[in-house]
């Protein structure tokens, strides 16, 4: 099951917090199709969050496919996302490049704009690429 973690400081919404990390338990297998996800109360015992707030988020991922209510059951999911595992090899490879960032003397938000221009330049890059072979 998900544990959400809420960033007050973040300066991201309550809910969009609870769909971005439900997404991304998707995308790396953490959620399957299936699995139930925290109701409400749970989620607000947790973090201590307004339950209309998860509410919220619940029905924004199951406008967008993701979940499925089921009246007195709960809240499950209904298909993941992406294709990188929890357990993928890559994983191994960025856990050590983040490390060697940190002891580098970057801090968090230093080592994610970092990645972020990179992933960008690279996806961006093939997507010119495949352009140019179509």
């Amino acid at each position: 099951m998900v544990e959400y973690r809420i960033d007050r400081r973040s300066g991201v919404a309550t809910y969009v917090q609870i769909v971005q990390q439900t997404k991304q338990a998707l995308r790396l297998g953490l959620l399957r199709p299936g699995d139930k996800l925290p109701t409400a109360r749970e989620v607000v015992e947790a973090t201590a969050i307004n339950p209309n707030t998860v509410l919220k988020a619940y029905r924004e991922l199951e406008r967008d496919g993701l979940v499925e209510a089921r009246r007195g059951l709960g809240t499950f999911v209904r298909r993941s996302l992406g294709a990188a595992p929890a357990d993928s090899p890559l994983r191994a490879d960025l856990v050590a490049w983040a490390a060697r960032a940190r002891e580098a003397g970057l801090e968090r938000e230093d080592v994610a704009a970092l990645f972020t221009a990179v992933l960008d330049e690279q996806f961006t890059a093939h997507r010119q690429h495949e352009g140019e072979q179509a």
